[in-house]
């Protein structure tokens, strides 16, 4: 009965987590849909968080290129002023992203639902 009992509180330990890690993200940034990204990200830092070979594989038009790997070197690229719209593949780097900045006094964060596979508008590609 002991493991079993471990496991249940092992299982419920991670439940609790993942739902408080969950509600911590949605306080710091806000995940746009598609239609809410493009009617803003013009008027804010647009910022693609993937590897550099990713990024010149194709990117938003306007993005720079700032990996999660190098955000800690060069985060003084970013206005901690002006609004700062985050992009990856898929969501889970700019969310990671997001918290670091975060952390460090950036408040207005907001991230491309689903990432870069689900966007449909225009593109830049290195040939």
């Amino acid at each position: 009965m002991s493991p079993l009992y471990f496991m249940l509180v092992m299982i419920a330990g991670f439940i609790v987590y993942s739902v408080i890690m969950w509600l911590y993200q949605r306080k710091i940034v806000k995940t746009l849909s598609e239609d809410e990204f493009r009617a803003g990200y013009r008027k804010a830092q647009l910022i693609d968080v993937r590897e550099a070979n990713e990024f010149d594989a194709g990117h938003i038009l306007g993005a720079r290129n700032i990996p999660l790997s190098q955000l800690k070197t060069r985060m003084k690229e970013i206005r901690p002023d002006l609004p700062v719209y985050l992009y990856c593949q898929s969501g889970m780097r700019s969310s990671r992203a997001a918290q670091f900045l975060y952390r460090k006094g950036y408040k207005d964060l907001s991230q491309l639902e689903g990432g870069f596979k689900k966007w449909s508008g225009k593109i830049k590609a290195k040939k």
